[in-house]
């Protein structure tokens, strides 16, 4: 599933292709997404020029002259910028035709992913206003990430990947970053000290801007803007590892499963 860094990595690839550029035309192809596009979608923003390119945990977030087109790219989706008229692939969804002669193409084999539009301010729309601070925001420092493990028994990867207290930190990220930070996945997050805490903070941080450098990681289906895959799978400390030998001390990498997700971890790592 694309997480932030594959969301961040669409969104700067986009980004040069989109700003103060007009939407001539939105050509839905398959309006049953994981929500049914609705149908008065083209004409609302047709002849509006596209402000900017933004994102919001795992949401492209395209600021219009008079409102905001929110997209996800669900289990399976990517978003590519292809000449207009380029013959259709199978799965592809929508164009999002700009006076430029290109169009932003969605393609998207489970259908999971959403293409939805708000006039009113986007951090306020349902799918967002819950949402828990950016990871490299400066309300996700030290002291915040001790105060929300206080009193809390629930493992510390369960409460990571959890939006409402921080955004983005997916199954992948949240193991490479337990292991950086030297942390067992299992651990209550109440047992967390403040040294773990700034540690995992950091971690987490790291985690992301590399994965963000490479591209994202591509295990099956992720594709970036330009059709590319993403390459921070090679860089991949634990996760789906098991039995290979640690990068950092040779013993071998263990796995176990965690709210039905499979979590990697060195025992002799972390702690």
């Amino acid at each position: 599933m694309p997480e932030l860094p594959e969301v961040e990595t669409t969104r700067r690839g986009l980004a040069p292709y989109l700003r103060r550029r007009r939407v001539t035309a939105l050509t839905v192809y398959q309006p049953r997404l994981r929500w049914k596009v609705p149908a008065d979608l083209p004409r609302q923003v047709a002849g509006q020029r596209i402000l900017r390119a933004g994102r919001r945990a795992k949401y492209l977030l395209l600021r219009l002259e008079s409102g905001t087109l929110l997209v996800h790219l669900g289990m399976s989706g990517n978003l590519r910028a292809v000449p207009a008229g380029t013959p259709r692939l199978t799965h592809d969804h929508f164009d999002l035709v700009l006076d430029s002669g290109l169009a932003l193409r969605f393609n998207d084999p489970r259908r999971f992913g959403s293409l939805l539009y708000t006039s009113g301010d986007p951090r306020a729309h349902p799918l967002l206003a819950n949402l828990g601070p950016e990871p490299f925001s400066a309300s996700f420092d030290a002291d915040y990430l001790w105060r929300i493990t206080r009193g809390r028994r629930i493992a510390i990867k369960q409460l990571l990947m959890n939006s409402r207290l921080v955004v983005g930190v997916g199954n992948i990220y949240a193991s490479e970053a337990l292991f950086r930070g030297r942390i067992r996945p299992r651990r209550q997050a109440r047992s967390l000290s403040r040294a773990d805490a700034a540690r995992l903070v950091r971690a987490v941080r790291a985690v992301l801007a590399q994965a963000i450098r490479a591209g994202g990681t591509t295990l099956r289906d992720y594709l970036g803007a330009d059709g590319a895959p993403g390459y921070f799978r090679q860089r991949l400390y634990v996760y789906e590892r098991r039995g290979r030998p640690c990068r950092r001390c040779r013993t071998p990498v263990r796995a176990l499963v965690q709210g039905q997700r499979s979590t990697y971890y060195c025992p002799s790592c972390q702690k």
